[in-house]
Order: C-alpha cells, then structure tokens, then sequence
C-alpha cells in the first residue's frame, strides 16, 4: 500500500475512533437529559462509526494480526503511553498550573500501566502455552 494511502487510513482510523467516542457521550448526555431519542440518534451513529467505517478501515490498514502480534502491539502503545506521553502531559500542564489537568494524566498514567501489566501478563501465557 502507498505509504500516503496508509497514513490517510490512519488519520481516517484516529477521526472514526474519535467521534465513536464522542457520540457516545453525547448519547449518554442526551439519555440523561430525558432524550432517549437523541440518544438512541448517537448511537446509532456510533455504531456506524465503530462497526463500518472503523472496523473497514482497519482491515485495509492491516491493524488486526495473530494475537501474540496484537498483544506487543498494545503493550508499545501502553508503554508509550506510561513512560512518556501521560508523564509529559502532566509535567507540562502542572509547569503552567492546569493542575487538575495534571492529576488526571498521572490518574489516567497510574490505570495506563495497569493496562500494559495485563497485557504483558498475557502474552507471557500465551508464549508459556506455546
């Protein structure tokens, strides 16, 4: 695939993923707001949003391997995301004061790690199970 294509897909991907995210939240804005309507309007576009264009998307994108494939791929990602983007986030938000900003990044770091622990934990069992 054309280096381009790839990078669109994944730009594509990120915005597909978003806006999942996003309208579900709205939904469960709107559903407490006494619009179960609206909410059910969100996530039906969710849905589309997840289940078409993102899932159709990643399998042109190739995202989805064997299972060992997948677990190191999420344990870089949570990895990443532990020793450098959440700490960064959270030093430069409390270096301009954002501080409840800061204690959120280390808060979501603390659950981050956790995540890649697990994940990690996995792929050792499956590696022992050959």
């Amino acid at each position: 695939m054309n280096a381009k294509t790839r990078e669109n897909l994944l730009t594509a991907l990120h915005g597909e993923a978003f806006a999942y995210a996003k309208y579900m939240l709205f939904a469960e804005h709107a559903r407490q707001a006494g619009r179960a309507d609206l909410a059910q309007l969100f996530e039906k576009t969710a849905h589309t949003e997840q289940f078409e264009h993102f899932a159709e998307e990643a399998e042109l994108a190739g995202i989805v391997g064997s299972d060992v494939e997948n677990l190191k791929d999420a344990i870089a990602g949570e990895s990443y995301e532990v020793e450098t983007m959440y700490r960064e986030f959270a030093d430069q938000a409390r270096a301009v004061g954002d501080i409840a900003a800061a204690d959120r990044f280390m808060e979501v770091l603390g659950d981050e790690r956790k995540h890649r622990d697990a994940f990690t934990a996995a792929l050792q069992q499956l590696e022992v199970a050959g």
